[in-house]
Order: C-alpha cells, then sequence, then structure tokens
C-alpha cells in the first residue's frame, strides 16, 4: 500500500480514542487526519493521548473536522446517543465508519447498510475488536450446538452506559442462529425480586453485572446431564483491543457495504 490510510478519530478525548490516536500515529500504514473531542478544547492530539505533538488539532465538531480533514475512515468510540448520528455524517461524507459503539438497531444497520453501498464505501460496526473476545464468541456458539442449556453473565465498570454489553448480543445472536429457541428452568420459575433472572434472549438469560474495578469480563456458562463448560474471556486493558481497530481500519477500505461484527473481516 503506497498510500496512507487517512484516519479521523471522534472520541478522541476518550480512554479508547486516545488509544486509537496512539495506535494511529505508530503504524507507518495510517496517517491522522482530524481527531474530535467536544470536551477536549484546543490541544494537539498527539498530546491529548499522551504521545508527542503531532501537528492535528483537536476539533470540536466532527462536521467540521470532516469536511476539512479528507479522510478516508472515521473510527468511533463515543457514546450510544451520538454514534448513529456520527455513522450517519461520515458515510454521507464518503468516510468509512469503523464504530466500536453499541446502541444500533437493526433498522439502523439496514439504513447505514444502504447508505454504504450508494456510496460504493466500506462500514464496520463491532460491538468487540478483542480477537480473543471473538474467538470466545465462536466458541460459545459451537457449543450451543451440542450444550442448548445456556446463560451469560458479563462483567463491566460501574459506569458503563449500556446493559447488556454489546458483545453479550452479539454472542447471543451468534448462538441464537445455531441453537433454535429453548426457554430453560422451570416452566412454574417465578421471580420473586423483579430482574432476579437477568435479561430474556431467545429462550436464555443475561446478567450484567456492574461494579468499580472491573474492565471487560464475560462469562458463557453451559450446563448438561452431569456437567458444565465455562467459556470465559477477560480484558485487562484497553491496548488490547488496538490490533482488532487496526486490522479493521485496513479491511474498510477493501469491500462495499456495511458489515456488523469485527468476526466477519477476520482472516
Amino acid at each position: 500500500m503506497t498510500d496512507k490510510i487517512r484516519v479521523a478519530v471522534t472520541g478522541a478525548g476518550g480512554r479508547m480514542g486516545r488509544e486509537v490516536v496512539k495506535m494511529v500515529l505508530q503504524d507507518e500504514q495510517l496517517s491522522l487526519a482530524a481527531a474530535v473531542s467536544p470536551s477536549a478544547g484546543p490541544v494537539d492530539a498527539g498530546v491529548l493521548a499522551g504521545a508527542a505533538p503531532c501537528g492535528v488539532a483537536v476539533s470540536p465538531d466532527l462536521e467540521s473536522a470532516l469536511a476539512g480533514a479528507e479522510a478516508d475512515v472515521l473510527v468511533d468510540f463515543t457514546v450510544p446517543q451520538a454514534v448513529y448520528g456520527n455513522t450517519r455524517m461520515a458515510i454521507m461524507n464518503g468516510v468509512r465508519p469503523v464504530v466500536g459503539t453499541t446502541g444500533f438497531t437493526p433498522d439502523q444497520i439496514a439504513e447505514l447498510d444502504k447508505l454504504c453501498r450508494e456510496r460504493e464505501i466500506g462500514g464496520l460496526i463491532a460491538p468487540n475488536f478483542s480477537i480473543g473476545a471473538i474467538l470466545m464468541m465462536k466458541f460459545a456458539a459451537q457449543a450451543s450446538k451440542y450444550l442448548p442449556h445456556v446463560e451469560i453473565i458479563e462483567y463491566h465498570g460501574d459506569q458503563k452506559l449500556d446493559a447488556p454489553s454489546g458483545t453479550s448480543i452479539k454472542t447471543a445472536e451468534l448462538i441464537s442462529e445455531v441453537r433454535q429457541e429453548l426457554r430453560q428452568g422451570n416452566p412454574r420459575e417465578e421471580e420473586t425480586i423483579e430482574g432476579a433472572r437477568g435479561g430474556y434472549y431467545n429462550g436464555f438469560r443475561i446478567h450484567s453485572v456492574r461494579l468499580p474495578g472491573v474492565f471487560a469480563q464475560q462469562e458463557v456458562i453451559f450446563g448438561g446431564h452431569g456437567q458444565t463448560l465455562k467459556i470465559r474471556h477477560d480484558s485487562y486493558d484497553r491496548a488490547g483491543y488496538m490490533p482488532g481497530v487496526n486490522a479493521a481500519v485496513k479491511k474498510v477500505m477493501t469491500y462495499v457495504g456495511l458489515i456488523y461484527g469485527f468476526e466477519h473481516v477476520m482472516d
């Protein structure tokens, strides 16, 4: 690849966004085209990320940043309330979205896919960019063919805004593709405290734990006659997501349409 991929980062002042900025600055195939953070103020994006100055000033506004950036790709790690608008704005400007923020509805994903195809660009929405987490989801889907009684427990810090996590929902979707709906538990089961059994999805339950001191973990627990199987993934640092984000930025340049799930672009 002779020309560098020009990458804009929105949410650049957040913990994930700062890691993305550092990743882009460290890769010779990538170039930082813009960095957006409404709350960061006029500061160099490299300095904001804890790296050396890079000559790109942080912008408070995505629309104006995209207008002057000539970006190829927009990486979004913001908040569920803003992500749909950010993604649509990127596509309308001919910029390929690579999105790690959750909160899309199926109708929104379908609309964004249509817009990408109309503009002949690629896009990716991925609840999780961790290669280990993707493998955990794949293993869970495979296990559910043989052990259909399953529950998911996901753990995150107490400042996470959405529950259940996008990773647990994606895991549940992959399981449901190969497992027929099976309503688990005693048919006369009764919750004496509302929500005690977790969120209901296609016959099984998803439980969300929110505590300080926790980063990101997920267990998929299968039960069978005289046995259980637990598949667990633990993330300890945001830098662990960056190899996946890096691969996604490069891959999104090679296809047309919006893909949901990082597993679909892994080699």
